[in-house]
């Protein structure tokens, strides 16, 4: 039976993905036509994430014969993400600090509800990627903003062009529905917990959960196994 059809941010983050657990190695060629033979998708999706991760610094283009991914330096993700950990606990210690609105708490509310629908089946469907990526980058952003800390915004803008370092930068293994489900499961769940903290105005627990959180990225060995090296 043919793979389901990976679109928008599956194919982006089926390449991460391949990219992280060495299945795509340095020097090696992404040429659109074969990856989109592989993923099951029309060229477009493949060009637009080539893209997207050539901005992300991921990847560099061998002119017109296509991409291929950059020699990533371990303690250069490990230190990157360290980095978004510890400005999301800022931002969400100065949330808690100064108290959420009315209006901050009910916007995080209806960003957590989508998280909610989305993981109330029970697994997960086509398109699924793409309805998390939008409802934890909303999450994110929202934080960040209500920290009423422009610095903060500008300091994670500049590290999330470093790889793997943005929120949004997801290595997800598409063939496994099952373990994902439970991994992103989990992040909705530590989402939950750190609105628990802002709303209760607990700092400490705040910037804990969020540092945390940001950890989680690298602590999937089986998805960085170029991390060992």
């Amino acid at each position: 039976m043919d793979k389901p059809a990976k679109p928008g941010q599956q194919v982006l983050a089926a390449l991460r993905r391949m990219i992280a657990d060495g299945t795509i190695k340095p020097g090696a060629r992404i040429a659109e036509i074969p990856t989109a033979a592989a993923l099951g998708v029309s060229r477009m999706p493949v060009r637009t994430a080539l893209r997207a991760l050539e901005h992300e610094g991921l990847v560099e283009k061998l002119g017109a014969r296509g991409y291929t991914p950059r020699a990533v330096d371990a303690a250069a993700i490990t230190g990157a993400i360290e980095v978004r950990g510890v400005l999301e606990g800022l931002a969400a210690r100065r949330v808690a600090e100064r108290g959420l609105t009315e209006a901050e708490a009910a916007q995080l509310e209806a960003i957590l509800a989508e998280g909610d629908a989305l993981f109330a089946k029970g697994h997960l469907a086509d398109g699924d990627l793409d309805g998390f990526y939008r409802y934890n980058l909303a999450f994110h952003d929202l934080l960040i903003a209500a920290s009423g800390n422009p610095s903060i915004a500008l300091a994670l803008g500049r590290n999330n062009h470093l790889p793997f370092a943005s929120a949004a930068a997801l290595a997800l293994d598409w063939d496994d529905l099952e373990g994902e489900y439970r991994h992103l499961r989990a992040a909705h769940q530590e989402h939950r917990a750190v609105f628990e903290a802002l709303r209760t105005g607990d700092a400490e627990r705040a910037e804990r959960l969020m540092r945390g959180h940001a950890a989680v990225a690298v602590a999937n060995r089986r998805a960085f196994r170029m991390l060992a090296g």
